[in-house]
């Protein structure tokens, strides 16, 4: 049996698009009382905003954006620039993206269903076995939580990085055959399993909105737990091979 065609992406599911935005205070820092003050947010129909004073960085503040459209993004952008909290701060960096859930396993398994049948990727069969499965994955508690997470309560502190898969000659993740990227991906899911109730994981996606491919939002209660769990995650093929990494970001979410 031959290989599956190596440059066929994985398909994905999405849900909420993400805001992440980096400031720094123009002026003076205000206060806790007054900060917390000025970071109370209003309720959305979908989504949420929440902010965090930034603890070991050269800027100050991370502000978290998720809304069930690019237009509500829009709009949340615009809100914050005119509230108070908006105008005593000045954009250092942001990064716009989508929730994802990557289908890997299912796109690789109907791949090598289609070649065994003699058929191709993409055609009738396969876009109507596709439909099905990713309908059933959509709608599964597993995967609404990752396309439409909740703000965690008791995991006061929030740890944010950008990141993309190399594409360097010999180490070139998109090169891969769609099993290998498959297998890489399920070895990485089951380290982020190991800190389940320690840390929620949000991964949104970016390829097409952002000059890095996919955005990392972890929320936890010890934040020694993101040095714990980014170390695992290092020491994975998948990441020790193919990860690049941006700048962190990590503080204290203001209580809303």
């Amino acid at each position: 049996m031959t290989t599956p065609p190596i440059a066929h992406p994985p398909e994905t599911l999405e849900g909420w698009y993400a805001l992440h935005q980096i400031f720094r205070f123009k002026n003076a820092k205000p206060g806790a009382s007054r900060l917390a003050r000025m970071a109370k947010t209003t309720s959305v129909s979908a989504g949420w905003s929440c902010f965090a004073r930034l603890i070991g960085s050269s800027s100050d503040l991370l502000a978290i954006h998720f809304r069930d459209s690019l237009d509500g993004i829009g709009a949340a952008q615009e809100i914050f620039s005119k509230t108070e909290l908006g105008k005593v701060v000045q954009p250092v960096y942001s990064f716009l993206s989508v929730t994802e859930a990557g289908l890997y396993h299912i796109t690789a398994e109907l791949a090598r269903a289609a070649e065994a049948r003699g058929g191709k990727v993409g055609d009738a069969e396969y876009a109507r076995t596709l439909a099905g499965r990713a309908t059933a994955e959509r709608e599964s508690q597993h995967v609404r939580r990752r396309l439409y997470p909740d703000l965690p309560e008791n995991m006061p502190y929030v740890c944010f990085y950008p990141m993309s898969k190399r594409r360097d000659a010999g180490q070139n993740w998109y090169t891969l055959s769609l099993d290998e990227r498959s297998r890489l991906m399920q070895a990485h899911g089951l380290t982020g399993r190991r800190y389940s109730g320690k840390v929620q994981q949000v991964i949104t996606g970016a390829i097409g909105l952002d000059a890095w491919e996919w955005g990392v939002t972890l929320f936890a209660q010890d934040p020694l737990d993101f040095k714990k769990l980014v170390t695992d995650m290092r020491f994975d093929e998948v990441s020790a091979k193919y990860a690049e990494f941006g700048d962190f970001y990590v503080g204290r979410i203001i209580p809303r």
